[in-house]
């Protein structure tokens, strides 16, 4: 079993941080031959898309030349993380209603033609099938539906649509509201922190059978 931990928060000890620790520290608990891949977005050079990258990323792959294989590295790697992980923890904190910028560059990475994403006449089909996503935010406020202030959350609306076309469509947010400093911080914290163990629990691997090849 493998994990794929991805933090998208530029403070280094920020809330989704540690929530993103907590669910790893659980998962391990389940999973305890598993391997957990870290992908720390602040801490990675994700280029802005261009007109050289988008070029390259719909050319045929056989023909692509050193410079053009250069300019598809990064999502190349990225890409590769995703289709190794079985079960992926993203840590997203909310930034002006919606994603951080690391997290916004990340997905334009790995939101590829002919990669996670596949064109027919029948229409589009997410190629990352079969996975288990959990999305850890961390809030300055309260956006739950039915608060006056859901209409203005623009963060798990557009993940969830931006996963599924992809094909991750197992996806679990757990949501750390009301983080700004106060009474409302620390009891919303740990009630996201016991969905994170039960989120965790659901997520122990099954051993192969003795005849099956590894």
């Amino acid at each position: 079993m493998k994990l794929l931990q991805i933090d998208s928060s530029a403070r280094r000890n920020s809330v989704s941080r540690q929530l993103t620790e907590k669910f790893v520290h659980a998962w391990k608990k389940q999973n305890p031959q598993g391997h957990v891949i870290k992908r720390d977005l602040a801490t990675t050079t994700l280029p802005l898309i261009t007109d050289e990258w988008t070029l390259a990323a719909h050319s045929d792959p056989a023909h692509l030349t050193p410079g053009q294989r250069q300019t598809l590295s990064i999502s190349e790697t990225l890409i590769e993380e995703l289709l190794a992980a079985d079960t992926i923890v993203i840590g997203a904190p909310m930034y002006n209603l919606t994603v951080s910028a690391p997290l916004k560059a990340w997905i334009d990475q790995i939101v590829r033609v002919g990669r996670t994403v596949l064109y027919s006449a029948a229409g589009t089909e997410g190629v990352l099938k079969g996975k288990k996503v959990v999305v850890l935010t961390s809030r300055g406020g309260a956006f739950r539906p039915g608060t006056p202030t859901a209409q203005y959350d623009h963060q798990e609306p557009y993940l969830r649509h931006i996963l599924g076309f992809i094909g991750l469509t197992d996806v679990t947010f757990i949501h750390a509201e009301n983080q700004k400093p106060g009474d409302l911080a620390e009891p919303a914290r740990n009630a996201a922190i016991a969905e994170i163990q039960l989120a965790a629990a659901l997520t122990k691997g099954t051993p192969p059978a003795q005849d099956s090849p590894l």
